[in-house]
């Protein structure tokens, strides 16, 4: 990857950004708040370490008064209420730049349902799926007969609007079913059951306005699911970055990678989850448009393996911090 390294060495980090008052957005109210706070942190440490003016904010309470004291934003949110829109919208809204994806590609990517009619519509390949809504949930038997019919066992089902496989669980037979899809209507009033992929499972992060993607990564968690202990647990999980693939298999991964980072119209950063299958069929799973940057987290690997260190990893996200809609 020595041609991204040397892309992003040309790349001029604008001076004038370390006399600006950069507020670090982190915490929220979500059921990822614990992990945004510790990416938020990491974050904040980062920007002090490289000479900025750089403010914690927990987006909580007063956290609108906070806002005023500050030039630029660095979303350091995952979950509701901070990866859907909602905040970047408050941002336009008070014309404060802020890094990562707009309003519109925040809401599409934290939404898995019309992540994948985007897809489909780009002709991006993604597993199939069932859409259950909270109205389902009282005709269990109705819903379990269309998977069924439509599925063969093992199915995932997940939550809508979750991360951090928050709500997830694999299914490996009707008599889970129903219990799967109470546990998923927990976090979310809408739900998909998705057709299970073997293969191994894939990571590629996507940085800068142009995009560019970093080395892949494979995951392979020790307990055969990369659910949140695995995620966020050091050692349950081995990372392989770069990934073990023919060049062929790596350039085929990546440029589907971006490709859905552009369907959604993401930018900044961005991690793209998917399976490669048995067959080399690849998968799109989602799109993370506010991915962790904690110490177990992917794209600081990601980073690390293209020659970028994390403080110049974080820079980079800042550089290309803006207003996504022209307000008068």
């Amino acid at each position: 990857m020595r041609e991204t390294l040397n892309y992003f060495s040309k790349l001029k980090i604008r001076g004038k950004k370390k006399f600006l008052k950069v507020g670090v957005i982190a915490g929220g109210i979500s059921s990822e708040r614990e992990i945004s706070l510790k990416t938020g942190m990491e974050i904040y440490k980062s920007l002090l370490n490289s000479g900025y003016r750089a403010f914690f904010i927990d987006l909580k309470d007063d956290f609108c008064k906070k806002l005023e004291a500050i030039d630029l934003a660095f979303l350091a949110l995952h979950g509701k209420y901070g990866e859907n829109g909602t905040v970047q919208g408050l941002l336009e809204l008070l014309k404060i730049p802020y890094t990562g994806s707009g309003v519109l590609a925040s809401a599409l990517a934290m939404d898995k349902i019309f992540s994948k009619k985007v897809f489909i519509h780009n002709h991006i390949p993604t597993p199939a799926y069932i859409e259950v809504n909270s109205s389902d949930g009282a005709d269990l038997s109705g819903t379990i007969s269309k998977v069924k019919s439509k599925f063969s066992f093992p199915v995932i089902v997940k939550p809508n609007k979750e991360g951090s496989t928050i709500g997830i669980s694999i299914i490996e037979n009707g008599a889970q079913l129903a219990d799967g899809i109470r546990m998923a209507l927990n976090y979310d009033s809408k739900i998909l059951i998705e057709k299970f992929i073997e293969g191994k499972l894939l990571a590629v992060s996507i940085i800068s306005r142009d995009p560019v993607a970093l080395p892949i990564i494979e995951i392979k968690p020790k307990s055969g699911f990369y659910d949140y202990k695995s995620k966020y647990t050091k050692g349950l999980t081995e990372y392989i970055v770069p990934a073990h693939l023919e060049r062929n298999i790596c350039k085929y991964v990546t440029d589907l990678a971006l490709k859905s980072h552009k369907s959604l119209q993401c930018s900044g950063i961005s991690r793209v989850d998917l399976i490669l299958g048995n067959d080399n069929t690849a998968y799109i799973l989602e799109v993370n448009t506010m991915p962790g940057m904690t110490n177990t987290s992917l794209v600081p690997k990601a980073a690390e393996a293209a020659g970028i260190s994390f403080d110049l990893l974080v820079e980079i996200i800042l550089n290309f911090a803006d207003l996504k809609v022209s307000l008068p």
